[in-house]
This record gives structure tokens, C-alpha cells and sequence, in this order.
């Protein structure tokens, strides 16, 4: 299993980029632009992208899927139903942040949740509920690395301001789910740098 990061859109998503050699196979984790490098880069190495998954629905980590749902209906574009309010309402969410961008709505192709079963290659995808961050937050474990979206950060943690955002449901969803993680699972969170779970368990002050 590889790992590939790319820093993409207005707000500098970490997009994670996994392959797998033996099945060929691609899953992309939250995209906020770049699609067509990313899918080029694919396309040289020859895989094929088995589905898009995403952590949230703020726009920053989903502005990127419009293109993809337009130009490549064939790649699935995977999301929690309870993250409808933000995919709905995206161009009200540019406006909040003063990005002049019209853009058009995502349709995800399937809602996903603890109970879906995913896959790259031979290792299986954990999806876990996270909610906090926004109502339906998702985090996906596989191979040792825990994807946490916006959840869970280098010492930190999302904000919870938003309007389906709740600081105690984070927390909450962090030290319930994530935290019964081995403590050398490598966290790779939405934005900024990587940590792993026995640090965070350490260090994060929100935590504590």
C-alpha cells in the first residue's frame, strides 16, 4: 500500500492518494482541486480509481468533485447522508468565506457509514463515525493509517462553530473511536502536518 499527499484548493485540503500495486487500484481521500494532475499522474502509473471518499462536506474538501462528477461520471463519489446540509448548500459556504465562486451541487453516487464495507486491494477500508466537526464526519482506517478528515488534528482538533458542528460529540468521537486505535497508527488529518495516535494521546491539550 502507497501513500501519496497533495495539498489542494483555496484552503490547502491534505488529498490523500492511495495505491495498491498488486490490484492496481486507486482511492482518493477528500480532493479540493488538481483533479486532472492527480488523475494524469493515475493514469501514467496505470491505475484505476476505484472510488473518491470523503471525510466531510465542507466545501473545501469537496469543491474538487464537481469537476469529477461532470467529466468522469464513471469514478463514484462516496459521503455520510447527514452531510447533505454542506454538499447543498456549497455555494452559501464560498459566499461565508469570501470565494467568488459559483459552483454546481454535488450529487454523491452512495452514502456510506460504519456498516458499509470498502476495500483497496486486499485491505479493508474501516469507516468510522466521527461526527463533531459537522453531523455526519467520517474517518477511515486501513493499513495502520487513520485518515481523520477535520476531526482530528496535530495537536488539535476541528472546530466545532460551525452549524451542525458540536464540541462535545468531538470529543466524544475522538477518544471513542480513534483513540482505542494503536497508539503507532500514523494520523493523517485534513489540513497540515501528520501525527500518530500515542502522541496525540500524549500531547493534545484538548484531549487531556
Amino acid at each position: 500500500m502507497n501513500l501519496k499527499i497533495y495539498k489542494t484548493g483555496p484552503l490547502e485540503v491534505n488529498t490523500y492518494v492511495l495505491t495498491d500495486e498488486q490490484s492496481k487500484e486507486a482511492v482518493i481521500i477528500d480532493i479540493g482541486g488538481d483533479f486532472e494532475q492527480i488523475k494524469k499522474e493515475l493514469d501514467e502509473q496505470g491505475f484505476i480509481i476505484k472510488f473518491i471518499l470523503n471525510t466531510h462536506g465542507h466545501f473545501d474538501h469537496i469543491i474538487g468533485e464537481i469537476k469529477i462528477q461532470k467529466n468522469y461520471p464513471d469514478i463514484p463519489i462516496y459521503i455520510n447522508k447527514d452531510e447533505a446540509i454542506h454538499y447543498n448548500n456549497i455555494n452559501e459556504e464560498l459566499k461565508m468565506w469570501r470565494f467568488n465562486i459559483n459552483s454546481e451541487i454535488l450529487k454523491p453516487d452512495k452514502f456510506i457509514d460504519e456498516t458499509t464495507k470498502l476495500s483497496i486491494g486486499s485491505n479493508e477500508i474501516k469507516v468510522l463515525s466521527t461526527p463533531g466537526h459537522s453531523k455526519g464526519g467520517l474517518s477511515f482506517y486501513v493499513d495502520g493509517m487513520l485518515f481523520s478528515g477535520d476531526a482530528l488534528f496535530k495537536h488539535s482538533i476541528g472546530r466545532t462553530d460551525f452549524i451542525d458542528g458540536d464540541y462535545d460529540t468531538l470529543i466524544s468521537s475522538i477518544k471513542s473511536k480513534l483513540f482505542i486505535l494503536p497508539d503507532e497508527t500514523k494520523v493523517y488529518p485534513g489540513h497540515g502536518t501528520s501525527s500518530t495516535i500515542g502522541d496525540e494521546k500524549r500531547a493534545n491539550p484538548y484531549l487531556k
